[in-house]
């Protein structure tokens, strides 16, 4: 009967060809291909104490700093939500500093993109020397900010600056003081931010040589002329692009901290035109040695940015036209 069945055994069970590779072999190749889990974790671990102790540990410090009072000097000190009814309830340079926020993002987001949707359309036009105009276009986004703020308060300087020489040669017997004038101040940061707009415009131009040209062609056979196909092709095809540059304009102005710094710092500017939320921040924490203070501002801060973003990404589903639908269901 055991002879019966092995050999019935030996029929049933397949024959290995020549050269097949053992049972025993192929376990051992298995053992060797285990994901070594132990050097993994050692090509990861820069990362990842990285973000611990320079990311997570900061934010959770600052979070219960921002219900202390501390100084820096002396041990963390609880007081609750004493910072933030400091905040919203006796601190006038605190709304002074939403206020200036508030219209540097409303005026320089949208005039940023425009300018920098109109550079990007008008380089994807010459056919020769197109990679000169775009290097010259872009070569001021590499100027460091600190320099660039410093050249241009000597350029709109009131008195020896080179923009009121030319504005009054033209005829404007009164020029604006810039920097010196509240109420030109802030204009002021706006060109300076519009002369560095190479780095937005890069993006854009990416944007604009990658709508299909089958597009414009359909078009051009339907009797559209150049607005009408700006308008219905293009436009819609840099939605995804522009709805990329608002959303991180939106989180870079209220983050806008070293043009404003060294700007007010050249001309002194004691009216606080150019006292923004993160100059509070700076003012409280390293000038006044109120960390706590400076932490509970920084949240609210992390809330804010938090809320517009949500907003962008719910209202985007109206105006943004992606190729294969929404990212953001």
């Amino acid at each position: 009967m055991t002879k019966a069945l092995q050999a019935i055994t030996s029929l049933v069970r397949p024959r290995r060809k020549a050269g097949a590779i053992s049972d025993s072999h192929m376990d051992s190749k298995r053992r060797k291909l285990h994901t070594p889990w132990i050097f993994i974790g050692l090509c990861m671990s820069p990362w990842v104490l990285g973000f611990l102790f320079f990311t997570a540990y900061p934010m959770i410090a600052s979070f219960y700093e921002s219900f202390t009072r501390f100084d820096l000097i002396n041990p963390p000190k609880w007081v609750g939500l004493g910072n933030y009814r400091r905040m919203f309830f006796h601190d006038q340079l605190f709304w002074i500093s939403i206020k200036n926020t508030i219209w540097i993002s409303a005026i320089s987001i949208p005039l940023r993109i425009c300018f920098a949707l109109f550079t990007a359309w008008i380089l994807t036009k010459p056919k020769r020397g197109s990679s000169i105009y775009r290097t010259m276009f872009f070569i001021p986004a590499m100027v460091p900010t600190v320099a660039a703020t410093m050249s241009f308060t000597y350029i709109f300087n009131p008195a020896v600056g080179p923009i009121n020489r030319f504005l009054e040669s033209i005829g404007i017997k009164n020029p604006p003081y810039w920097f010196l004038d509240p109420h030109w101040s802030k204009w002021a940061l706006i060109i300076l931010g519009l002369w560095g707009i190479g780095d937005t415009m890069i993006i854009y131009l990416a944007g604009f040589l990658d709508v299909p040209r089958a597009l414009y062609e359909a078009a051009e056979l339907d009797g559209a002329n150049s607005w009408q196909q700006f308008r219905s092709v293009t436009l819609p095809l840099m939605t995804p692009v522009i709805f990329f540059s608002a959303v991180t304009g939106i989180i870079g102005s209220f983050q806008y901290f070293t043009q404003a710094y060294v700007a007010s710092g050249q001309v002194l500017d004691y009216s606080h035109s150019m006292y923004f939320y993160a100059s509070h921040i700076y003012n409280e924490a390293f000038a006044n040695y109120q960390m706590g203070y400076a932490s509970a501002l920084a949240w609210v801060l992390l809330v804010i940015t938090l809320l517009c973003t949500y907003v962008m990404l719910k209202t985007q589903k109206r105006w943004v036209h992606y190729p294969n639908g929404s990212l953001f269901k």
